[in-house]
């Protein structure tokens, strides 16, 4: 037995624009890495073993070339355990001598009493798994695509919906203007294609992963307003929406793609009234479909955190489902920033210490 042994750092995520629309085809979202991150831990061992810290899980598993057996009934192992599986498959189709290891995932993206930030704690915990497995095991640095792809895979197969837009912040670090390989699409390639390597392969439909810069001037700030939100309740009423009244949820996509369009191109161009505009407008679509679906989407703690960073000369709105969570807001100075946080305090709207990260997954030690 070697004594190999690697870390793997991944970092977690808020979207910044473009949150529901991004699950139809080719639309735009801008999601940010942020700089707090699951790590796994991967080395040789005696017997396979895997530890999630946070769940306090520490169990054997197998894999018998087709599954990954794990000898724990807790659901927090699923989205480890489909990870785990697709890698292994992924490496025995390319012939690479598998052996025992053990694998210790731990995540920072909650806080200690273990709210849920909405950092996407999930997607960065496959994400760590795969690239822990492939970096450890592969004779090359695996290439980011294939990471992103067999995450991505893993994560869809465990959930059954989702953009895949946390993978990528995961996988990429951080902005990135992405567009989904759209779940459903995915769904029936896994169903229809003969290898998981010809799904890797293969070019993904709607799939888009571009990496963006931040204006220089421009400020970021994240505000927690509690009450984390289930995004997948939320995401089933907007999709009720689409399917009850398709003209309303027609025109939430042409208002979202034109508030992302913006805010990109004030990204790229550092137009910051442009990108101001932009978050301004994808603000007010999104709260607009929540009414129009019956979900309150913008809560009142959300729309005073917006309202706040508008009166101190930003713009500010949910970022992700809603329904609680994070805002973000986006500020022309540090001072500007200063007064919003103090503002925020006041409102019981807690500050998160978070900036942008630029790395995705990373190789801390071998």
């Amino acid at each position: 037995m070697s004594n190999k042994s690697m870390t793997i750092k991944v970092p977690g995520k808020l979207m910044i624009a473009g949150e529901f629309a991004v699950l139809e085809p080719y639309q735009k979202l801008a999601v940010m890495a942020v700089d707090r991150f699951v790590y796994a831990q991967i080395q040789a061992s005696n017997i396979n073993s895997l530890t999630l810290e946070n769940f306090n899980i520490n169990t054997g598993w197998d894999f018998d070339g087709t599954s990954v057996l794990i000898a724990s009934e807790n659901p927090h192992v699923n989205f480890v355990q489909e990870a785990m599986k697709n890698t292994l498959i992924y490496l025995r189709e390319h012939d690479i001598e598998l052996s025992p290891f053990s694998l210790i995932i731990k995540s920072e993206l909650d806080d200690e009493s273990g709210k849920k930030y909405g950092l996407g704690s999930s997607a960065a915990v496959v994400t760590s798994a795969v690239a822990a497995i492939l970096n450890y095991f592969l004779p090359i640095k695996p290439a980011d695509m294939l990471i992103f792809k067999l995450a991505a895979i893993s994560h869809v197969k465990t959930q059954g919906n989702g953009s895949g837009a946390d993978i990528a912040a995961a996988t990429y670090g951080g902005v990135l203007e992405y567009s989904s390989f759209q779940a459903d699409w995915l769904l029936e390639e896994i169903q229809c294609t003969e290898s998981l390597t010809a799904l890797v392969e293969k070019k993904w439909t709607y799939l888009t992963v571009k990496s963006i810069t931040i204006p220089e001037r421009l400020e970021i700030c994240i505000g927690w307003t509690g009450n984390p939100a289930s995004t997948s309740d939320l995401v089933n009423h907007i999709l009720l929406l689409k399917r009850n009244e398709p003209s309303k949820f027609d025109t939430f996509i042409h208002n979202s793609d034109q508030a992302v369009r913006d805010f990109l191109k004030g990204m790229k161009t550092s137009d910051i009234p442009l990108l101001f505009e932009g978050i301004k407008r994808n603000r007010h679509a999104l709260a607009k479909v929540g009414q129009e679906a019956h979900v309150q989407l913008e809560t009142p703690l959300l729309q005073t955190l917006s309202d706040q960073a508008e009166e101190n000369g930003g713009v500010g709105k949910q970022s992700g489902a809603g329904g609680g969570d994070c805002g973000i807001a986006f500020m022309p100075s540090k001072e500007k920033v200063e007064q919003l946080k103090q503002a925020w305090s006041k409102e019981n709207i807690k500050v998160l210490d978070l900036t942008v990260y630029p790395y995705g997954v990373t190789v801390l030690s071998e």
